[in-house]
C-alpha cells in the first residue's frame, strides 16, 4: 500500500512539475509565434515549421542543436538572437509547452 502511494505522490508531483514547465513555456513561446503561429501551425511562406504537438525529446534536441551551431541554415540563424539566451530550463519549458500544443487541422 505505502509503495502505491509513493507512486501515487511522484505521479501527482510529475503533473505539477510538467502543468509548471508549460506555463513558463507558453510565454517564451510568444517569441516563436511571429514565424511559427501563435497556434504553432507553422507558416509555409516564412519556411516556419509546424510545432504544435511535436514531442518535447524532439524539440528540445533541435533547439540545442541550433544553439550550439550544429544545425545551422538561414532559417535557424534568424532564431539565434533568441535561442542563445535560452537557459536549459527554458529550453525545458519551451519543450513542454510545445508538446501541449494542439495539432489543429
Amino acid at each position: 500500500m505505502r509503495q502505491l502511494l509513493v507512486l501515487f505522490m511522484s505521479l501527482i508531483f510529475s503533473a505539477s512539475v510538467f502543468a509548471n514547465l508549460v506555463e513558463q513555456g507558453q510565454e517564451l513561446f510568444s517569441k516563436c509565434a511571429s514565424c511559427h503561429g501563435k497556434n504553432g501551425m507553422g507558416k509555409s511562406g516564412q519556411k516556419a515549421p509546424m510545432l504544435a504537438g511535436q514531442y518535447a525529446w524532439y524539440v528540445n534536441s533541435q533547439i540545442h542543436a541550433i544553439k550550439n551551431g550544429d544545425r545551422a541554415n538561414a532559417n535557424t540563424k534568424k532564431m539565434m538572437p533568441f535561442v542563445k539566451r535560452l537557459s536549459d530550463e527554458d529550453i525545458n519549458a519551451l519543450s513542454a509547452y510545445v508538446e501541449s500544443m494542439p495539432r489543429k487541422k
